[in-house]
């Protein structure tokens, strides 16, 4: 009996043991990755990067953990792409624009002075073919897993130590950018140098620049632009959008479930929709913040917001002679712009 009785508890534990092997939410090794970003802080770390971490850590109930690393930490904080290339990261947060120099087809994507708003960017991405392409181009070029990770509303045009209302006051402007607006604002007559966003302040309150434009109204209060820049010049017709992105490593995506990347996908999705809410509604909430402190607001004449937007127009169609998948994914944009070409007929009401 004794015998019997240790065989059958031997029995009972293997049964144990068999189920737990058998159940995929039990047998899922936890994984944890690593995030390089191009963040020091601020919104972009906070309702992007982070927010996401936490987004992947709730789908899964703790089995996926990110941990998130600012910029610089692992490396360039402009070269992010590069880090999970190269395997120092398993993905990466950043925008998909400081990559510019190595195919230009990048700020279509990351948004640039002949781009739609943020809204329209939305629905480009989301249904109307965008993100399909977002994902073959940085797979084909780039070796990258590749979504959307975070939108960002209009920057604020300008922090700046001199006025600037019209085309003439941009002649020779010490400007901080960076992707396109480089080469557009420097054929507009200003003369443009590009930092990691971490320097923007320094270099702002040392002198180094005249202006820097990094971040939208509401984002730059926290960033301390206005206690060493007198003028803030809106609306940022340079970049009225900027959506994000979360780069994966392809040896990483491919050892994951495609339960597992779903999940991965979803939380990129709703904290992509989250962080284009909370953005509006601080922008909202800032308008007034600067007089307060006692910058002076400038409207940029209307003259200057179409020859930027004409500037970055022109500068689509000579990359669109150049470069097969520019044209392609600039085609894309120009019939979406074209479906919703008076949209405001139907979907703004006079009050």
């Amino acid at each position: 009996m004794k015998r019997r009785s240790l065989l059958g508890t031997a029995l009972t534990a293997l049964a144990l043991v068999m189920a737990t092997l058998s159940s995929p939410v039990l047998a899922q090794d936890k994984i944890n990755l690593r995030m390089a970003t191009s963040w020091s802080g601020g919104y972009t770390m906070e309702l992007m990067a982070n927010a996401y971490a936490e987004e992947v850590a709730r789908l899964t109930d703790g089995r996926i953990t990110i941990e998130t690393y600012p910029g610089g930490t692992l490396g360039s904080a402009l070269e992010v792409s590069d880090l999970v290339r190269n395997g120092v990261a398993d993905m990466g947060h950043t925008w998909m624009g400081y990559d510019w120099g190595e195919d230009r087809t990048t700020i279509l994507f990351g948004g640039f002075a002949g781009s739609f708003d943020s809204e329209r960017m939305l629905h480009w991405l989301y249904v109307g073919g965008g993100l399909e392409l977002w994902r073959e181009f940085r797979a084909d070029k780039f070796d990258l897993v590749s979504m959307p990770l975070g939108i960002r509303t209009p920057e604020v045009f300008l922090h700046s130590n001199k006025p600037v209302r019209t085309l003439e006051d941009f002649q020779g402007l010490k400007l901080r950018t960076a992707g396109a607006w480089l080469e557009i604002s420097s054929e507009l007559g200003a003369a443009p140098v590009t930092a990691p966003m971490g320097e923007v302040y320094t270099m702002l309150e040392r002198g180094v620049v005249d202006a820097v434009e990094s971040g939208s109204l509401g984002e730059n209060q926290t960033s301390g632009f206005h206690q060493v820049a007198k003028y803030v010049i809106l609306p940022g017709a340079h970049q009225p959008v900027a959506p994000f992105e979360l780069v994966i490593s392809p040896r990483v995506w491919e050892g994951i479930s495609e339960a597992d990347r779903a999940l991965l996908q979803d939380a990129a999705r709703l904290v992509t929709l989250d962080c284009w809410m909370t953005f509006g509604q601080r922008d909202a909430m800032a308008k007034t913040f600067y007089e307060d402190e006692g910058n002076e607001v400038i409207d940029l004449a209307s003259e200057v917001q179409k020859a930027i937007y004409q500037a970055g127009a022109a500068y689509a169609e000579r990359n669109s002679q150049e470069n097969e998948w520019f044209a392609r994914v600039w085609q894309s944009q120009r019939e979406f712009d074209a479906l919703w070409q008076g949209a405001e007929r139907y979907r703004k009401i006079e009050r």
